[in-house]
């Protein structure tokens, strides 16, 4: 069974930071802020980008495909995009999995 949790935020990274490293909140913030703009940058670039022992966003070019409407039944082009992927480390599964 699933259980409902918590979202984690960049002011919660920020608390993290700010009680282990001793960095200052706005110090804290502004690291979180500076890492979460290097890495959508790479993205924007069309650079995966990976975080070893967490996982790595990949990007995809999809081509355009026909879909169909389930209601309908009638078929619609879907025009090509490019999508955004996370694919978890062996270490991140580990430690997620549950018994």
């Amino acid at each position: 069974m699933m259980r409902s949790v918590g979202t984690l935020t960049r002011a919660d990274l920020a608390e993290v930071i700010n009680r282990k490293m001793g960095l200052s909140r706005a110090e804290s913030l502004a690291m979180v802020e500076s890492i979460l703009d290097h890495m959508s940058d790479a993205l924007e670039r069309g650079e995966n980008v990976k975080i070893s022992g967490f996982g790595t966003f990949l990007l995809r070019d999809k081509n355009e495909r026909i879909g169909r409407n389930p209601k309908t039944g009638v078929e619609v082009p879907i025009t090509p995009r490019r999508v955004l992927t996370f694919r978890a480390s062996q270490i991140l599964k580990d430690r997620i999995a549950k018994d």
